[in-house]
């Protein structure tokens, strides 16, 4: 399929609230292929479709070690959480950035899947976080909204970890 232009900090579609998807169509399908490549090829562990410029509640998932576990989330919303997780967190949309955010250790998400019938996602830990961490996409947040303290300069970390 495509690689998409990944919308970056800064860029107003990010703010903005996405509309449900009534229908799977040719073109819901092509973005959501676009969606994963798109994810893969940045090394991301999760992308929503306002992130590549569309106002739609889709986010996909990916947080195996090999990329063979994708998930596609339509209209997701998460129905419980439990627990606490406190960790660094980054986006593909706030390239070069992490910050320290605390979330949920447990989410139980509903959502529909890509022949729109409903499934049933719960996950722990980075799993959690991801949910979590796309969700708040959909309703035009980013996670440095949560951020506790300043965010980091990956790059600038990496060369003082060099340095030592």
């Amino acid at each position: 399929m495509a690689i998409r232009n990944i919308r970056e900090y800064g860029d107003e579609v990010l703010n903005k609230k996405c509309k449900e998807v009534t229908e799977i169509t040719p073109r819901i399908r092509d973005l959501i292929e676009d969606m994963l490549d798109t994810m893969y090829e940045a090394n991301g562990v999760g992308l929503a479709a306002p992130q590549v410029g569309i106002l739609k509640r889709i986010v996909v998932i990916d947080v195996s070690e090999d990329g063979s576990e994708p998930l596609i989330l339509i209209n997701p919303r998460i129905v419980e959480s439990s627990g606490e997780q406190t960790g660094s967190e980054g986006c593909l949309s706030v390239p070069g950035k992490s910050g320290i955010v605390t979330r949920p250790n447990y989410v139980k998400a509903v959502a529909l899947n890509i022949d729109m019938e409903p499934i049933e996602i719960e996950g722990t830990e980075l799993l959690a976080r991801a949910i979590c961490h796309e969700l708040d996409h959909l309703d035009g947040h980013l996670y440095v909204e949560k951020v506790e303290g300043d965010l980091i300069d990956n790059a600038a970390a990496q060369a003082v970890e060099e340095e030592e």
